[in-house]
Parts: C-alpha cells; structure tokens; sequence
C-alpha cells in the first residue's frame, strides 16, 4: 500500500488507515473518471473468524477539488452498518454464500452514498449492499458472481462498489525500509550483497475499495464535459479521507458511543507523501489537516530526506544533489501545484499557485492505447502524475523523480544522472501476476484464505 501505515496514529487503527488513491478516466467508459480510495492495509485472506469489513463508526470520503484552493467542491461520503443474522454462532457463514441475501452469510454490511456540493447535500442511495469477503471455495464458491451482483448502477449517473478487493500495489516494503535497499542494485548499496530480483510484500494480500464511477460533466465546475487538454477546466485535484467522532464513550459492559463533530484521521492524495515526504514527527498532523494547507511542508518536497540518502547510501551510483543546489521545482510541480502548460507538449494538469496534495486528473487526456507503467515518464500522458491507474509503477517513478530524472522538466541546464533513470525495486505487474480487471471496479478479484498458501 502506498500509505500503509505510514503515521503512528493510523497505523493503530487500520479500519480507518487510507492506503490506495486511484483516479483515471474509465478505459471501458471514456466519458467517465473512476476514483478509488483503499482502505484497511496488509489484509491476509485466511482472516477468519472476524473477517475484514468497513467500520460502522467512520465516515469515509473522496474528495474533488475543481477550482484549484485545494478545498473539496464535491465530495463523495460513504457510511456503513453491519448486520448480525445470528448473534449465537461464531461463524462469518453457516453454509455457502450463493447471493447477497443468502441466510447462510451471517454479517452482512449495508451502505449508503452522499454526494455533497456546496450547500447541496444529496443522498444518493442507501442500503447498498457489499460482498462478503472471498473465504474459500466451500464458503464463497462463485466468488466473481457475488462481487458482480454487489456492482450499483445508481439513478444519479454514478456506478459505485465498496468491498474487499486484491491489493494490487506492489512494492519491496522488506528492502525499501532496510535502508532503501533496491534488490536489482543491492550489489551496490552502501552495505553490498549480491543483486537480486524484487520481492513483492504485498503480494497475495487484500484490501478493502471503495469505488466510484462519475461522469465526468458531474465533475467539472462548468458541468461541461472535457475535451481540451490545456483548458483549465479539465483538470480535477482528487484526494480521499476518513473521519472519526470526536469523541468515545464506554459503559461498564464495553459498550461504546461515538459522538461529537466528525474529525479526519487519514488522508491520502499523492501515493508515498505522507509515507516518505512528510519527517515523523508531522505526520499524525498531517492527517488531519486538508491539502489547502499542504504549504507548511513545501520545504519538505523541495528538499527531500530521500534525495540526500540515495547518494550516501549508494556511493558514487547516484548524483548527489546536494550540490544541485536548487529548489526541487520539478517535485514541487509534480506533487502541489500539477505540471503547468508549456512543459510537456500537449499536456498539464495545473492547478494553480495553492500548493496542495492532490492528485491532478485532466480528464481531456484520453486512456492510452498502448499503455506504459511509467506513465508520463515513459511517454504516457494518462498515466500518474496524470492521476494514477492500477498498474502505474509508483514505486519507479516517484524513485527516478526524488533521483532527478523530472530535473529537466523546469531546469534544461540539468543533466540527470544515467542511474537515476533506471532505479526500480525490480517489480512491475507482470512480474507479480497482477489480477487487475478491464471493466469496473478494476482491481482483482480477492484471494481467499483456503488457497492462499502461508
């Protein structure tokens, strides 16, 4: 997960922990952008008896930002209910789950979805019905089917699905916080050993989606549907959250109440900022605040830990940027104000001068044909920075970037060093058998715990 984890407040409460942000326009449905907010990290899918399920007492949010103040201008909430058929076994299920409203499924979790925009607060739907989590071949024998029936077309436009999904993130977490070890170039790291493939710490592991289909004249703040790439209007800035009650109160029997205001405790815009921008000691404040006030760490993406450890760390493999001397402007573009026009031919996605955590989606830029894991480092306008699809290897671009590569973007005299260019963690989605869809929600059908080798 790109934010498993990654501030010690939230790393005690994964229910609520936002891992994944997601947002493209829709390859199958052109006309749309699909957002997806992750949730719940480092899932094992023999998780019973208690299987992994959304949290009653949390308000989960994806945000839009169409005006560039880094403020939501709509905003997609998501409250869930569990269900208890019977209080007196201690089974997720007593026999099969054929349907949704099979008796043999014994907690089931309902939904509802809002759609806030200004003072226009719109229920959307209620009582929509989510998957059970994908058990075992006895327990959830159609797996598909049942993931499928739990896909709602809404009357509003809108295509929602909120359930437990593959995680399809992949990344060395066992090397990369090793002292940042990368596998492919161990043999030149600061403390070597022989170069090996990466490994994949994700691998076979859930999470649970929360997924969104909208049309994307609903998105824009003219409610025109993009087809410039360099008009302003195309460019959305996308960002999701979950929010606890102030407070909690418990009985003598352990019975709890939330109450008071709701009150952020994750957030996720950019993959990695919180995890590996943001020093230790900002980061549970950061959570908590909204990317309208994301200027206090510009410091921070204009000169990154990472960027002054790659050299140490690899000696003489990687430039020492350090004697660059400059502001990461490139990294400042990237990841707080969208990459301005003139600097890709064909391309922006800017926001303006609000120095913001976002991601930035310019719907106008069509699904590529021919589609490259780098994204727009590898030539691919649709690709993160360009929001960000399933398979962009986020690891490998943000890598590169923090290394250099994105220098030249703002700065010709800059030449990047000829390793930067290469770092990888030795992972891609073919080399992790990734089971990404076509169609939505997009991320793979779970693994369950029956086949799901230790």
């Amino acid at each position: 997960m790109s934010s498993h984890r990654e501030a010690p407040g939230i790393s005690k409460d994964p229910v609520a922990d936002n891992t994944d942000l997601y947002a493209f326009v829709s390859p199958d449905a052109p006309d749309t952008v699909t957002l997806i907010a992750n949730y719940l990290p480092l899932q094992g899918p023999a998780g019973g008896p208690n299987f992994y399920e959304f949290g009653d007492d949390v308000l989960y949010q994806i945000y839009v930002d169409n005006d560039g103040d880094g403020r939501p201008d709509i905003t997609y909430q998501f409250r869930f209910q569990t269900q208890l058929r019977n209080p007196n076994t201690f089974l997720y299920n007593t026999g099969p789950i054929a349907s949704l409203n099979d008796p043999n499924w014994n907690r089931r979790q309902f939904y509802s979805v809002t759609r806030v925009q200004g003072e226009d607060e719109r229920v959307l739907a209620t009582g929509l019905s989510s998957p059970p989590c994908n058990i075992g071949p006895r327990s959830t024998p159609n797996y598909p089917a049942l993931a499928g029936a739990a896909v709602h077309h809404l009357s509003s436009g809108e295509t929602v699905f909120a359930g437990q999904r593959a995680e399809e993130f992949y990344v060395d977490l066992g090397a990369v916080f090793d002292l940042a070890v990368l596998r492919p170039f161990e043999n030149l790291h600061l403390i070597p050993t022989p170069a090996t493939p990466g490994v994949n710490a994700t691998n076979r592991l859930n999470v649970h989606s929360i997924a969104i289909k909208v049309p994307r004249a609903s998105l824009t703040r003219d409610g025109s549907s993009p087809t410039d790439p360099s008009r302003a209007s195309s460019v959305i800035g996308v960002w999701a959250a979950a929010s606890r009650r102030r407070a909690k109160i418990r009985d003598d029997e352990g019975d709890a109440d939330d109450t008071g205001a709701w009150v952020q405790v994750s957030r996720l815009g950019n993959p990695l900022f919180n995890e590996v921008i943001v020093p230790m000691g900002s980061k549970d404040r950061w959570n908590a605040l909204a990317p309208s006030a994301d200027n206090q760490f510009a410091g921070d993406v204009l000169h990154p830990e990472l960027a002054r450890l790659l050299p140490v760390l690899y000696p003489g493999v990687f430039p020492n940027l350090a004697a660059y001397g400059k502001d990461r402007a490139d990294l400042a573009a990237i990841l707080l104000t969208g990459i301005p026009p003139g600097i890709i031919p064909g391309f922006q996605n800017f926001t303006g001068t609000t120095q913001a955590d976002m991601l930035r989606l310019n719907m106008a830029v069509p699904p590529g044909s021919s589609n490259n894991i780098l994204g727009i480092l590898g030539g691919d306008l649709a690709g993160f920075p360009n929001g960000r699809r399933v398979f962009d290897d986020i690891v490998a671009i943000e890598l590169r970037a923090v290394a250099g590569v994105t220098i030249p973007l703002v700065d010709h005299t800059f030449t990047p060093d000829g390793a930067a260019s290469l770092l990888t963690s030795g992972l891609s989605p073919a080399s992790v058998n990734s089971p990404s869809l076509s169609s939505f929600p997009y991320l793979g059908v779970p693994y369950d715990g029956f086949d799901n080798p230790s």
